[in-house]
């Protein structure tokens, strides 16, 4: 190399060393007039244009005075940039000159350094304004977070679904917020890569900046905001560095209030580019371990930001810049709604959480405050999953009708959701809720058996139908409630807490259902139904034994048995995909909602080929938007979702683990009576000194978690029952949080009365 630079240069070379480099190779020529930077690249007509435009930016800098940056050095001929053959390879050549300083990766930060990067960075790009160069505004780079989409086809190189699926959220949310404001926003030539390796110091002060691959013609706001991408990145959750560089970039060059909003989304596509960008390199390049230097870095605040609401950076970013705070009061969105709404549906806890948006296991209110949910079991794999976005949006876009018309997603669903039950259950009927489904299922019994009588669970839930509140003890058994109809029989659930059996008595669920055969008094039923748990019992899953022994006499009677997997389907509790399996028992009839469409109303009725049959001879059967495509290609990205992420062994493992540390706090307080449950559908008994229901202990931890922005519920006759079903991506840390919340709470309740 030494040989090279000697031919084609002025310089003088005594020492060479040779320098990281992402895409070229870079040198560190030490000569006898000063400090150089040998750089080669391959050749291609592309990249000589982008050479071209970059040096012509740097000398335009030189021209305005600007000392802090590198200085192209001509060869021998008078050229900025030389075309050789080296090593049988053709190749493009620069000369810079030498920065010297510490990199910006290698000091340890303060405010004040942040305040010196925001000044020069405003500095340097005000004397870019007005700079046109048509090579420049020509190059189109992977890295300007302006063309975000190119990366796309990187994204499954992340080695984790999940990870991936992060990505794409991101992605998605860049699609909606930035994309739609790009011609509404400055764009200039900037830097565009303010990163710790790029940006040099000295005496505490931003000294140089090297680097300017990245130069692009893009959004202003971009250059500030890879900076503070940057500043933010390797602290531990914190926004606070973007404060310093934003005051004083503002003082330089005044941002709009739409720049200031865009930059936690800009800095999340960063950060997408960044990942997608290592992941590729570590398949296509593994050798190149530069490229993958922040790797850690940017995995690390990706989740920060997923767990920050936008609404709360955007305030933040305001503030900097003394702009209004984004602000919403709740009491104006109740009234609101009570002038339309009857208070009928209720609102959850003291101080109702007025909700902006999900993302995965988290909600963020308006007001920009993010909630842990560990309560709702509906977004299944996580809120605004973007798999299941993408797939109804894309189905919307192409198709959507009803099954009187021949289309391939009604039988690609059936068969990917069949596959998941046993045999003999081989067929499906959709409709769009769980209360639509246990609808059907009773007509389909009714019809099956020319039976009419009923024999329900006491405590469960089946829906808000007419025929779901007549089978539902939860409902009609209420205090405003019809009561309990001549066709309805009701059996006691048969419960292993504080039961009328014997906990360590294995035989107690075959007890329950000796009770419940000698109650039924040889009627004969057309249906049994039961959830595998019974939610709003309290959480409570069904003795052992108990289905086992009552599901062949209910069917020797000329009845059927249905399972309401509405909350335990799908992976929730873990060991099992549905929570029949857990009894060892095949029902005649599935019920299925809520979780299955993520959210979007779907839901189905499972059943047998005979019992089809049967229904077939009654009536048509029609549901005007029951298994419609676009609610078919949303339940088949949930099942894709499920097996990709392995939610359901997700489901075991932090569901074993946040079980664990509920029983450990139940041995350290003695109001917890129970921990009871599986997998990620959990349920945590509450009793007061005589061992009696503590409602009062209940709702002062429900509420307390709220506003501790942690979401979690009650259920059971007492609401003295926390229930946690939150979605299946939850993680270990998740369960922490929580358990950790719960045992603040209970010290507050009793240190307090």
């Amino acid at each position: 190399m030494i040989s090279l630079i000697k031919s084609v240069s002025n310089i003088t070379p005594l020492k060479i060393k040779k320098l990281n480099g992402y895409e070229n190779e870079n040198f560190h020529v030490k000569g006898k007039n000063g400090d150089f930077v040998f750089k080669t690249y391959r050749y291609s007509e592309v990249l000589y244009s982008q050479l071209l435009g970059e040096t012509e930016t740097l000398l335009f800098l030189k021209k305005q005075g600007n000392e802090k940056i590198p200085t192209p050095i001509s060869f021998n001929d008078g050229s900025y940039i030389k075309v050789l053959f080296h090593e049988e390879k053709q190749i493009i050549c620069r000369i810079l000159t030498f920065l010297k300083g510490s990199f910006w990766g290698d000091v340890e930060s303060n405010d004040d350094l942040y305040k010196s990067l925001g000044a020069f960075l405003g500095d340097l790009n005000l004397q870019l304004q007005g700079f046109f160069n048509p090579n420049v505004i020509a190059i189109k780079h992977d890295w300007d977070i302006q063309n975000l989409s190119l990366s796309k086809k990187y994204i499954n190189n992340i080695p984790s679904v999940k990870d991936q699926n992060v990505v794409r959220y991101f992605f998605m949310l860049f699609e909606r917020e930035v994309v739609p404001e790009f011609n509404n926003i400055r764009k200039s030539i900037v830097h565009n890569d303010a990163n710790e390796w790029n940006v040099l110091i000295k005496n505490g002060s931003v000294s140089g900046i090297i680097d300017f691959g990245d130069l692009a013609y893009t959004p202003l706001i971009n250059e500030i905001s890879t900076a503070i991408t940057y500043a933010c990145y390797d602290k531990e959750n914190t926004l606070e560095p973007a404060i310093f560089l934003l005051k004083e970039y503002n003082k330089k060059i005044p941002l709009s209030e739409k720049e200031v909003d865009l930059i936690y989304y800009l800095m999340a596509a960063k950060l997408c580019i960044s990942v997608c960008k290592s992941a590729n390199a570590k398949k296509n390049t593994p050798e190149n371990t530069y490229a993958s230097i922040s790797e850690n870095n940017a995995w690390k605040m990706l989740y920060y930001l997923l767990s920050t609401s936008p609404v709360l950076a955007k305030n933040k970013f305001r503030n900097a810049i003394g702009f209004k705070q984004i602000a919403y009061n709740p009491k104006d969105a109740i009234a609101k709604r009570n002038r339309h709404i009857s208070p009928v549906l209720s609102l959850s806890y003291k101080d109702p959480i007025y909700m902006d948006r999900g993302a995965f296991q988290y909600m963020f209110d308006k007001n920009g405050s993010c909630f842990l949910d560990a309560y709702n079991n509906i977004p299944h794999v996580g809120h605004s999953h973007p798999v299941v976005v993408e797939a109804g949006q894309k189905q919307m876009e192409k198709l959507n009708t009803n099954t009187r018309y021949l289309y391939d997603q009604l039988s690609e669903y059936s068969e990917k959701l069949l596959e998941k039950f046993p045999a003999a259950l081989n067929k499906v009927f959709f409709v769009n809720s769980g209360s639509a489904a246990s609808d059907l299922a009773i007509r389909m019994a009714k019809k099956h058996t020319g039976l009419k009588d009923l024999m329900v669970m006491e405590h469960g839930y089946h829906g808000n139908t007419q025929t779901g509140i007549d089978i539902s003890d939860y409902k009609f058994n209420n205090p405003k409630g019809d009561g309990q109809k001549s066709f309805i029989f009701k059996t006691e659930m048969p419960k292993t807490y504080n039961g009328r059996f014997d906990l360590n008595d294995k035989l107690a669920g075959e007890k329950y259902a000796e009770d419940a055969i000698y109650n039924l008094n040889k009627k004969q039923v057309a249906a049994f139904i039961s959830e595998p748990i019974v939610g709003c019992g309290g959480q409570i899953p069904l003795a052992p034994g108990y289905l086992k022994k009552l599901y062949p006499f209910i069917r020797k009677n000329g009845g059927i048995c249905i399972s309401d997997e509405v909350q335990t389907g799908f992976g929730r509790l873990g060991d099992f995909f549905w929570g029949f399996e857990a009894h060892d028992v095949v029902p005649d009839i599935v019920i299925l909602g809520k979780p299955m469409g993520n959210g979007h109303p779907l839901g189905a009725v499972v059943t047998t080929n005979e019992i089809s049959k049967s229904f077939e001879r009654g009536v048509e059967f029609f549901s005007s938007f029951g298994g419609n495509p676009v609610s078919c290609a949303i339940g088949l990205s949930v099942l894709k979702v499920i097996e990709e992420e392995k939610l359901q062994e997700n489901a075991k493992k932090v569901g074993d683990y946040y079980k664990g540390l509920l029983l450990d706090l139940k041995n350290k307080f003695n109001c917890i009576g129970d921990v009871r449950g599986s997998g990620l559908f959990l349920g945590i008994e509450l009793i007061d000194e005589k061992n009696k229901a503590n409602t009062l202990l209940a709702q002062h931890i429900k509420n307390e978690l709220r506003e501790n922005h942690i979401l979690i519920s009650t259920d059971g006759p007492h609401d003295s029952v926390l229930k946690s079903k939150p979605p299946l991506c939850f993680t270990k840390q998740n369960a922490k949080t929580v358990v950790k919340h719960i045992e603040y709470s209970i010290n507050n309740f009793y240190n307090n009365k």
